[in-house]
Order: structure tokens, then sequence, then C-alpha cells
């Protein structure tokens, strides 16, 4: 994975966490790597791995049993909401970025349906 540098390390790995979650690589229940395996995964320092599952924790995403390891969440409606957060957050981007270029709310329908249908022509 490369890093972005405008976002914090440990947001960008939680980030590609629950996009794994989502699409299904990492499934409800599943054991997740290790601290360390983690760190050696992402080439991230093994502090900063444990940031992430800390932070995961506290979105119930993920829990630890003590000696077995961490574990993502059963709760297969917790992994359907962060989705739901993430696809607002690439919307809000969209249309601000586009709101930005001048494009007026109608227009961005017309771009997102010859999108859809492959033409070229934004509007």
């Amino acid at each position: 994975m490369e890093f972005d540098n405008h976002s914090p390390i440990y947001l960008q790995v939680i980030q590609d966490i629950k996009k794994n979650m989502i699409i299904g690589t990492i499934h409800a229940g599943d054991k997740l790597p290790s601290t360390r395996e983690l760190s050696l995964q992402y080439n991230i320092n093994p502090n900063t791995a444990s940031r992430v599952y800390k932070a995961l924790e506290l979105e119930n995403l993920c829990f630890t049993k003590r000696g077995l390891g961490t574990f993502v969440t059963e709760q297969r409606e917790q992994i359907l909401k962060v989705r739901e957060e993430m696809a607002h957050s690439l919307i809000d981007n969209f249309i601000n970025g586009m709101t930005q270029l001048g494009y007026t709310p109608k227009e961005l329908i017309t771009i997102i349906k010859n999108y859809e249908k492959g033409d070229d022509e934004l509007c």
C-alpha cells in the first residue's frame, strides 16, 4: 500500500481495513493479523499497528480476546454502517469538488448518467 502524505498513516490503514471488511476480503468474525504481522504487512511501526486496532475497537469493528488475538466484529450491521459512511464521504467529496468546478446539481446528474452510458461528454 502506498501512503498519502496528506493523511496520518494509521488512518489510511484503518480505511484500507474497513474497505476490505466492506468488500468481503475480511469477513465478520475473522481473526485479524497480530500487531506485529499488521506492522509487517503495511510496513508500519508496531505502535502504529496497535493504534489501528485500538481505533477499530473504539468503532466496534473489532474486539480482542485475551491470548487469542483480535477479531472482526460479528455484527454485520456494524460493517454495513461503515459502508454507508464511506459511501456518503465519497459522494460528499465528489459533489464538493464538482461544485467548486462550477457544476450545478442538474449538471452532476447529467454527468453521472452520461458516465454510466460510457459517454465521454460530461454534459
